[in-house]
């Protein structure tokens, strides 16, 4: 793949996506549809998909910290020391 220059911005790629005629046509007049093209609907869903997994990592390394954040307390994570069976369905409580 060559990098393209773009006006101003970070040098782009071009890349080569094959097809079924049907899915090129219909990409066609989703495209023209929403006054844009095939090729940027194409990058604009590769961002979407980039930022997806960018924001899964985030996620998934919170979820890692505050394990280890409630691992190093000491006091570890159970539910049961919370609250009793009892305690938990109590309905009254509740209202």
């Amino acid at each position: 793949m060559a990098a393209v220059p773009h006006s101003g911005c970070a040098p782009m790629r071009n890349i080569t996506v094959t097809v079924p005629d049907d899915v090129y046509r219909n990409a066609r007049i989703a495209a023209a549809q929403l006054g844009t093209s095939v090729s940027a609907l194409v990058a604009g869903y590769l961002e979407q998909l980039a930022r997806s997994d960018d924001r899964f990592q985030r996620l998934l390394s919170l979820q890692e910290q505050t394990w280890a954040e409630i691992d190093a307390s000491g006091t570890g994570y159970r539910a049961s020391e919370r609250l009793s069976r009892e305690e938990l369905h109590d309905r009254a409580a509740l209202r």
